[in-house]
């Protein structure tokens, strides 16, 4: 058996039906649109969401929520997470070029240090934001939690 010679099984490729090609392919003048309204026009494209001149569904919903538009959004890591990177390239001081070769972070996101898991060895952390218990795991084991978060005018006060 050749690749050259594979072909699908009989009967179950059917050919294609070509529409409006004149009264004998079955299709008529109208190319099986029917008469007249948008569908049976060249060019015609349903809008997303479109149920026929019926209200549609995201217009009958109440709209609800609320999305702020200060929201500062950090990429998380926890401290399990750095404790794994120390064990692997054995590095006493973490800031975002360490986090961004070794893929923990992307190169314009905010970190966080998040308190899950254990820290075994003493290290310096550089980063945008601390959540509490991280920095207090960070700090008992003789390291230091420098954050570089910029505080907003609205903050300062």
């Amino acid at each position: 058996m050749k690749l050259s010679g594979l072909k699908p099984a009989t009967g179950s490729v059917k050919s294609n039906y070509r529409r409006g090609r004149g009264q004998g392919s079955g299709g008529g003048g109208t190319a099986t649109r029917g008469h007249k309204g948008a569908q049976s026009r060249s060019g015609y494209s349903r809008k997303r969401g479109f149920e026929g001149g019926q209200m549609p569904l995201q217009r009958r919903l109440p709209k609800f929520g609320f999305k702020n538009i200060n929201r500062i959004e950090y990429n998380g890591i926890n401290l399990d997470s750095i404790q794994q990177l120390v064990d692997k390239i054995n590095v006493t001081t973490i800031d975002m070029d360490v986090l961004i070769k070794n893929g923990l972070a992307g190169k314009h996101e905010l970190v966080k240090i998040m308190g899950r898991g254990e820290l075994k060895s003493k290290i310096n952390i550089t980063v945008e934001a601390f959540t509490a218990s991280a920095k207090k795991a960070i700090e008992e084991k003789g390291g230091t939690a420098t954050s570089t978060k910029i505080i907003a005018k609205t903050e300062a006060k």
